[in-house]
């Protein structure tokens, strides 16, 4: 766009010309971003676009017709979901992209006859809109934002949602609107599974949101992590408020997941304070937001003011520029996972990058990398997908060196020199080989990780003198080591040699569901070891049971028990299996047996916000259920206790507001060693 002719000195002849070729270009573009959920470029390149095409109409309002880009809001439903016709209208908003531009519309609105307005300004969350309604206080139905005029109706979807009441604390009938997210830490892991199970990543958390809202199996939404911050009612009368401040306190009240992180200002600087102090704050949030939204206070005046046919005149989003760095790409790497997946890495000189040293970032699958066309040598754009994973955005075609070609993908495994293949149309490259190197110990450092059989001190650097020795070849081969082969490893004394057998022995006596996630099943994460260890009791069980047995146990469904059924029905599995079993190691379920300890917080509510220093999130978890406590991922008003860590944010808030017990850190861990 830099390159291009100012507006205001094209012909006629040239503006028609560009008129056209933009529509059709934003349209496309358009259907990407909310009916496939999958855009080809970045929002910034998007919006530059648009606003390019805004200009022109507005220079030449004859070349403007009604089916433009810019009179339409969002996207017509094209999908299965029933039809909802919005009773209010579901506008989009308009945008500027500086803080002069924000200015601009304020006095634009001065002029027009608004007296020094109150503005209430809000943080702007990458999600989808949706709209809730509700009848004598019953949660009715849930829908898109579609076209803005017809939705979808995601009812049932939106009903996994922990943090959406399905009964208000007030038995009123209402509607209310905000926007489901995906947060930060759930995207990272959604786009991880997603890579290893050889499908396409979501380019950013807006679209895995909308994309796990549109999934027509429920529990499908229910596994994706997702949340609400819900922040506008048609009929605030309803509320009895007379600002947005107000409603968004009294929404809390009823029982809403809200924002609180909003501020009422008056002035240019108030204004400018919050939006530099939240383009500082934004990486550290818990959830990704992409710009401030400013809106008129006075609920009155925002109906006075109304809209225009596709947004209101009392609102305006300032979104944040592009956070981006130029680099050059020195190398691709190629990775094999545990499951076979063959990834991608671009890796690059090192470059400063929202507040981290950058010097690599995953270009996720041959598709992706042929898409972008990124070369070695070339000079990249990186910017981070959801405030939180490296990522190219674009390449600089310009210093392209003029000897580049094309990059060849690989056909073999760069590990063990397998051919590589696709699968069921993945899009992923895999190793199928078996007996692969790099999966066996990626498979090893998986079995002993924390969250499946929890071997302390067997680490990548360790697994890797074990493997290279020829001391273990499988899981179970670790339950075959001793103290003498340790002792021959690298930096490996008494002490640490003790220490690591009591920690392969103890190990042995888990309960089954950390054997079943450490085996590395496809698709079997840790919840879905725990509910099929929970049903079947035993290995023996669960290898007998067909792939409709597993399928029929609560939120496990046909994917997971196809898989279980295809990993039992190989014969090496078995081998394992009895060898696991000769070597002591524990084939039942123990969870009725270690079930939890009574005490204070036996059936209460508890919710973990904020970055803990003493402990990760699972092990405060892994506690917090061993005392009986419901660990849940949303604030309301049934909730008993927060644990808040540093850089809490709008979960703390919304407790304080509604008088649930705190405990900070301290607190937590005078707790638990009370209970020591």
């Amino acid at each position: 766009m830099n390159k291009q002719k100012p507006v205001d000195q094209l012909t006629i002849e040239e503006a028609t010309h560009e008129v056209k070729e933009l529509s059709l270009q934003v349209e496309e573009w358009g259907r990407e971003y909310y009916e496939k959920d999958n855009p080809s470029v970045e929002d910034y390149v998007y919006d530059q676009a648009y606003q390019r095409l805004v200009t022109l109409e507005q220079i030449f309002p004859e070349l403007q017709s009604p089916d433009s880009p810019t009179q339409q809001v969002g996207a017509a439903t094209i999908s299965d979901f029933a039809k909802v016709e919005h009773q209010n209208p579901m506008l989009s908003m308009g945008d500027v992209f500086s803080v002069a531009e924000l200015m601009d519309f304020n006095e634009r609105l001065q002029r027009n006859g608004v007296d020094h307005p109150e503005y209430n300004l809000e943080l702007k969350i990458d999600g989808l809109a949706i709209s809730l309604m509700y009848e004598n206080g019953k949660f009715v139905q849930g829908s898109t934002r579609g076209d803005g005029r017809i939705g979808e109706d995601i009812t049932k979807n939106l009903k996994k949602i922990k943090s959406i009441p399905q009964t208000l604390t007030q038995p009123i009938t209402i509607e209310v609107r905000g926007e489901c997210y995906m947060p930060k830490e759930a995207f990272a892991k959604l786009n991880e599974q997603r890579e290893s199970q050889g499908l396409p990543v979501f380019a950013n958390p807006r679209n895995a949101a909308a994309g796990s809202l549109r999934q027509l199996d429920p529990q499908v939404t229910a596994n994706r992590e997702l949340s609400t911050f819900m922040y506008y009612v048609p009929d605030y009368q309803t509320l009895g408020v007379t600002t947005q401040s107000e409603a968004l306190t009294a929404l809390v009240k009823l029982g809403f997941n809200v924002n609180l992180n909003n501020q009422v200002a008056t002035t240019k600087e108030e204004i400018a304070d919050y939006i530099n102090g939240y383009t500082q704050k934004r990486n550290d949030l818990e959830y990704g937001i992409d710009g401030i939204v400013e809106k008129v206070n006075d609920l009155a005046l925002q109906e006075e003011l109304g809209s225009t046919v596709k947004v209101p005149r009392w609102e305006i989003a300032y979104k944040f520029p592009p956070e981006e760095a130029a680099t050059v790409v020195r190398e691709i790497e190629w990775t094999v996972g545990r499951t076979g997946t063959v990834t991608p890495t671009a890796v690059m000189d090192p470059v400063l990058l929202a507040g981290t040293t950058v010097a690599r970032a995953s270009l996720h699958n041959p598709d992706y990398l042929q898409q972008k066309d990124v070369r070695i040598g070339d000079t990249v754009y990186l910017h981070k997908a959801g405030d939180i994973i490296p990522e190219i955005s674009t390449v600089e075609l310009d210093k392209r060196p003029a000897d580049s070609v094309e990059y060849e993908i690989p056909t073999r495994c760069p590990e063990c020199d397998s051919k590589l293949v696709h699968l069921d149309e993945e899009v992923a490259l895999r190793c199928i080989n078996p007996m692969c190197p790099a999966q066996i110990k990626e498979g090893l450092a998986h079995f002993a990780s924390r969250n499946a059989m929890n071997i302390d001190g067997l680490g990548p650097r360790i697994l890797e003198q074990l493997f290279e020795r020829k001391m273990i070849t499988d899981v179970a081969d670790l339950y075959h080591l001793t103290k003498a082969q340790l002792l021959t490893l690298d930096k490996f004394g008494d002490k640490s040699a003790d220490n690591l057998l009591t920690a392969i022995d103890n190990s042995r006596h888990n309960s089954l569901e950390r054997l079943l996630f450490g085996l590395g099943i496809r698709h079997v994460g840790a919840k879905a070891a725990r509910l099929i260890a929970a049903q079947f009791k035993n290995i023996e069980a669960l290898m007998n049971a067909s792939s409709e047995e597993i399928a029929s146990v609560e939120a496990i469904g046909p994917i997971i028990g196809d898989s279980v059924v295809t990993y039992f029905n190989n014969t090496q599995v078995h081998e394992l299996i009895q060898e696991l079993q000769n070597a002591h190691v524990n084939t039942e379920y123990l969870g009725t047996a270690t079930e939890v300890k009574e005490g204070p917080l036996t059936g209460q509510k508890v919710v973990l916000t904020g970055k803990l220093i003493e402990m990760t999130r699972p092990q405060a978890q892994e506690w917090l259920e061993t005392q009986g406590a419901d660990v849940v991922g949303s604030v309301s008003k049934k909730t008993n206790l927060v644990i808040a860590g540093s850089d809490a944010g709008s979960k703390l808030a919304k407790a304080q507001s509604l008088g649930i017990e705190v405990w900070n850190e301290e607190q937590f861990r005078a707790a638990m060693k009370e209970d020591s």
